[in-house]
């Protein structure tokens, strides 16, 4: 995974949506990362997953379609099988960071992600989980290396079985398909 193309990619799509008309702060950011491993937090207590196999059988659907239907379809299928869940919000979380990496310019693609040491996950729970990898945002040793950020949502997703970068490569073109600042937000 070249992680630096979706680096690039989260934080044009950014751009071309308003979020970075203002000169914010590095803590904004985490910030809003913090606020989407709450979210993940909330739809596992409500027992939200993304129901990926409904939606590969929808969009998977051969019906010839114009390429604004197209769009419309998947907008529809992510919004029934995918928004909402602990899958998407952990997706956001890492979009936030991969946006982040891209407005400082952070070289994702030369950390080690396969032979670095993280957390051991296995015997937390959820909530406990979102807990440590909050830890490591708020902690000024590992504000300035988002990859170590990423690598511990990548760390926990593995132990989950959630294929993170999946559900990334999704919610990246469901945000594409947004309309400027999602129609409604300031921030």
């Amino acid at each position: 995974m070249n992680l630096n193309k979706l680096r690039d990619k989260a934080y044009q799509c950014a751009v071309a949506h308003g979020w970075h008309e203002e000169n914010l702060s590095d803590e904004h950011f985490l910030c809003l990362v913090i606020s989407e491993l709450m979210e993940a937090v909330e739809a596992d207590r409500k027992g939200k997953h993304a129901k990926v196999a409904m939606f590969k059988e929808w969009q998977g659907n051969s019906v010839p379609l114009t390429e604004e239907t197209r769009k419309r379809r998947f907008m529809e299928d992510f919004e029934a099988f995918i928004k909402g869940t602990v899958e998407e919000e952990l997706a956001d979380a890492c979009i936030r960071l991969l946006d982040l990496a891209g407005l400082r310019g952070y070289d994702l693609d030369s950390f080690d992600y396969e032979g670095s040491d993280t957390e051991d996950y296995s015997d937390m729970s959820f909530t406990e989980s979102m807990f440590r990898i909050c830890v490591y945002v708020t902690d000024n040793f590992y504000r300035d290396e988002p990859f170590i950020l990423l690598n511990e949502i990548f760390a926990f997703c593995r132990d989950r079985n959630i294929d993170i970068f999946w559900h990334i490569k999704q919610k990246m073109k469901y945000n594409e398909l947004r309309p400027y600042k999602h129609g409604d937000k300031s921030y």
